[in-house]
């Protein structure tokens, strides 16, 4: 029988010496030799003539946020803005472009950006003096509100903290502009609905967005029923070309009886290429604002111990109980684990799973990793546990300077630990947390190799050199390792019998070269044999 399509003429990455893969049924049925391909071929057959490009598995990200990705598109998008005069006019552009708006709504401002990464309220005035304004930060821990916007939530200088959250505060107490975790909450709960449709567009644009980059299926790590009823919308209407897991947010308020729901949604979101098999605990926050779960405190400006040590969302002891519980359901359980006290407790945690648990597939990992204690860097492997990287952050810039500080000089060396814990034996998948950072993996992959930022090359530093990963075994944490978890086994891989999930590149990132790799560039990507995104400068 003929095969649908056949790439012709390529490097087929991980076979060398091979240049054709045909592809029947949304399958790989041969990876050989241009000459092989007369014996394939029929009357009905698509020959897509590569010219030496190279034939890639399709990258997965582990980590992403595509609903809240896709609305900063189509809100005040100010991830690519830097420096606090070009925010101001960004902001101000925007809302006098839609004077209609009742409130002007947006995301994506660097905490670096800001002494001690607080904006004021006063400074946002300056852009939107007439109504409220939101700002979420890139890294989606902390707020940007205005004066309007304060007043609308009924914010003063009388308003306590939230459990989990913190209102910044001037000398005189009053709310100086910036709230930090579960304060978020207080004016998101006074925000204009996101309406469904708003959430289908985001998440469409996300997708269109992500296959340009060779990214066909996803771990979306942060998904509330709304978010889960719009991809099952989409996944319906047959539009959700990417595979996606959804991990259920896990409401850190509430108990056990929400697994009863989570049930439910993965019993009713089993359709197409979509799954809600995987529930997203965040454990702590963030080093920035200083809510990430520290063992010894954080230090002041002046180098002096605090009294913080931030936050654990899940108390340690509930975290045992509800994390053992999931996993006889058999749901995933997908950890945010920044600081190294909360790195420890997930561990923990998935230790009493396996030592309680009869033994189940469920993959469970650890995203961020950010600071990791030496002594646990070990137990990834020897408790089965998938470290969920993001490697874009780990360069020896301002924020991790800044962030250093806080942390001391003897934490400062935990800094991403990705090869210590790969050469240990753990399993790396890997994620870009975008819209937090860059999505585009041939980036990522250039960072988790150099430690190195791409804008920097040659003017930085790398951060703990010893830490780098192959080229390979970045490749695979974007590729193998990220279909592991999503527990996407027929993808990740060019070999007969898997899906055809792939990416052609217009060169290889495994062969040397002084091109760096996150120049390199996808020409195609492909869901399933289909193709689901074309560089429109290219003929086949």
């Amino acid at each position: 029988m003929a095969a649908d399509v056949i790439l012709l003429g390529g490097d087929v990455i991980s076979h060398p010496g091979q240049s054709m893969v045909a592809i029947k049924s949304g399958s790989i049925v041969a990876v050989g030799a241009d000459h092989e391909a007369s014996a394939l071929a029929g009357p009905a057959t698509r020959i897509i003539r590569l010219q030496g490009r190279t034939v890639m598995p399709a990258f997965q990200d582990a980590h992403i946020h595509p609903s809240i990705g896709g609305l900063a598109m189509l809100r005040c998008d100010l991830h690519q803005v830097r420096g606090v005069d070009s925010l101001i006019v960004a902001i101000k552009r925007y809302a006098d472009d839609h004077p209609d708006l009742p409130w002007i709504v947006g995301a994506g401002w660097h905490s670096t950006d800001f002494e001690l990464g607080s904006p004021s309220r006063e400074l946002l005035d300056v852009a939107v003096p007439d109504r409220p304004a939101f700002m979420m930060n890139n890294g989606v821990h902390d707020g940007w509100v205005n004066s309007a916007a304060l007043a609308a939530a009924g914010i003063d200088r009388n308003t306590p903290d939230p459990p989990f959250g913190r209102i910044e505060r001037t000398a005189t107490k009053e709310p100086q502009g910036t709230l930090h975790e579960a304060a978020v909450r207080l004016v998101e709960a006074r925000l204009p609905p996101t309406t469904r449709n708003e959430l289908e567009r985001a998440i469409l644009l996300a997708q269109k967005h992500l296959h340009s980059l060779g990214i066909t299926a996803w771990q979306d790590a942060w998904v509330t029923p709304d978010v889960l009823d719009a991809y099952r919308s989409v996944a319906n209407r047959h539009e959700l070309t990417a595979r996606v897991v959804a991990a259920l947010w896990w409401e850190r308020n509430a108990g056990p009886e929400q697994i009863d729901w989570m049930r439910d949604a993965r019993a009713d979101n089993a359709t197409g290429h979509l799954r809600a098999t995987s529930v997203k605990i965040m454990q702590d926050g963030t080093i920035g604002n200083f809510t990430a779960a520290v063992l010894e405190p954080y230090l002041d400006p002046e180098g002096r111990p605090t009294d913080n040590r931030g936050m654990s969302f899940v108390d340690p002891s509930d975290l045992h109980r509800y994390a053992a519980a999931l996993d006889r359901e058999g749901f995933q359980i997908h950890f945010h684990a920044i600081g190294e006290r909360a790195v420890r407790e997930a561990l923990n945690a998935l230790e009493t799973v396996r030592n309680t648990n009869p033994p189940l597939d469920n993959r469970h990992h650890i995203s961020h990793v950010s600071v990791v204690h030496p002594d646990d860097v070990s137990r990834f492997a020897s408790l089965g546990i998938v470290a969920n990287i993001q490697p874009f952050w780990a360069v020896d810039g301002e924020e991790i300077r800044v962030k250093s500080r806080f942390l001391g000089a003897e934490r400062a060396a935990w800094w991403y630990p990705f090869a210590s814990i790969a050469r240990h034996g753990a399993r790396l998948a890997a994620g870009s947390d975008w819209s937090v950072s860059t999505a585009n993996p041939f980036e990522e992959i250039e960072v988790a190799v150099s430690r190195v930022d791409p804008s920097l090359r040659g003017a930085m530093e790398p951060l703990l050199p010893n830490e780098r990963l192959s080229v390979t075994d970045a490749l695979h944490a974007f590729t193998s390792g990220s279909a592991y978890v999503n527990h996407l086994d027929q993808t990740g891989a060019i070999e007969v019998g898997m899906w055809a999930d792939l990416v052609v590149a217009n060169r290889s990132i495994v062969q040397a070269s002084e091109q760096p790799i996150g120049t390199a560039k996808v020409l195609m990507t492909m869901v399933d044999g289909e193709t689901v995104y074309s560089d429109p400068t290219v003929e086949w």
